[in-house]
């Protein structure tokens, strides 16, 4: 017979092992994050569009339904490029043409806080300046090429993605461990249908930041609101980072333009309070109601994966939780993972309450 402490003390070491495994592959994820990130994202894509193919392959063949798929995200990826350069090419000659103006502003500033005895303004005057600026937007700009490698590597995992799909859903139920198959299965439509729900919820999101820039812009009389506000819709799509530039930006502009500093703090507390509201409070607790995940882990994924992967990693992070959250739920073993982090859904609670009584 097996000692009292023995089913402890694998227990412990069961969990010890789990967590340097688990600490080890985290590692290896961040090491190998050149060549994850473009399968991630499109593995994504793929989970997002697939049921888009599934329904027109009820009506036609499966190639023309992949081609049209395919041509459908490529459009909608065009679209949103579209309207960010279109946006961004409204603003920039008037940007750039009055920059100097933002220069003498800083400056102004710098004077007053140097009256008043604070003396950290005289080193960040030797930082922020126009040149600061220009460098910031060639060093975006010299990223135009890589980003444009990286999505067509991207394409091209979609494209073989949604070729196998179908082919490896079969092999899958025709695998001995049918068990095993329909969990798999089960897994990746749950998974899928998931991630719809976090796109519809992620535009929706960005919609109302859109139309909310653009009725701040229009009150305190800022120069071109509806690109602001188009700016805003797209950005918003990468969570915080891309929020932070679409305020900076119509605020660094109203600077600029107006010659009262009190109009210019209005439409930055504004903006900043739309961004506050919604990335922070709003949005993770539609996310977490609409995917059963806790508020603070959409939170937390986002920077964690941003430390992790940077930029795609903050687009990436909720995806990548969902994905583990719905691993957890269909796995008996794993069930608790999903109650603890998960929201509180009502078969959850259900599950939770039949355990107790039993």
């Amino acid at each position: 017979m097996l000692e009292p402490g023995s089913a402890g003390s694998r227990r412990g070491i069961t969990v010890v092992t789990s967590l340097i495994f688990a600490i080890l592959l985290l590692l290896a994820a961040r090491w190998a994050g050149n060549f994850l990130k473009p399968v991630a994202l499109a593995l994504f894509i793929i989970a997002v569009t697939w049921p888009i193919k599934s329904a027109l392959q009820r009506y036609m063949p499966p190639l023309i339904a992949l081609a049209l798929t395919v041509i459908s995200t490529i459009i909608v990826f065009v679209i949103f490029t579209m309207l960010v350069v279109w946006g961004f090419s409204r603003v920039a000659t008037s940007f750039v043409n009055a920059a100097w103006k933002l220069q003498a502003s800083y400056e102004g500033a710098v004077a007053w806080l140097g009256a008043q005895g604070i003396s950290v303004a005289s080193s960040l005057n030797d930082v922020f300046n126009v040149g600061l600026i220009v460098r910031t937007v060639q060093q975006v700009t010299g990223q135009a090429s890589t980003t444009l490698s990286f999505w067509l590597v991207v394409l091209a995992y979609v494209v073989l993605g949604l070729t196998e799909v179908d082919r490896l859903k079969q092999k899958i139920t025709g695998l001995n461990d049918q068990k095993f198959a329909a969990s798999a299965i089960r897994i990746a439509d749950h998974t899928a249908r998931k991630f719809g729900r976090y796109m519809l919820v992620r535009t929706a999101m960005s919609a109302i930041t859109g139309v909310l820039f653009w009725v701040s812009a229009t009150v305190t009389g800022l120069n071109f609101p509806m690109e602001w506000g188009v700016i805003a819709f797209v950005l918003n799509y990468i969570p915080f980072i891309g929020s932070v530039i679409a305020t900076v930006f119509p605020s660094l502009y109203g600077v600029i333009q107006f010659e009262h500093w009190e109009t210019a703090l209005a439409l930055f507390v504004s903006l900043n309070l739309i961004q506050f509201a919604i990335g922070n409070y709003v949005e993770p607790m539609v996310s977490g109601s609409a995917l059963s995940i806790s508020p603070f882990v959409v939170v937390f994924s986002i920077f964690f994966w941003t430390f992790m992967w940077g930029l795609f990693g903050t687009f990436l992070g909720v995806p990548i939780t969902i994905a583990l959250l719905t691993v957890c739920e269909n796995v008996p073993s794993l069930n608790w993972v999903s109650d603890l982090l998960g929201g509180r859904r009502k078969d959850h609670l259900e599950r939770l309450e039949k355990k107790a009584e039993s």
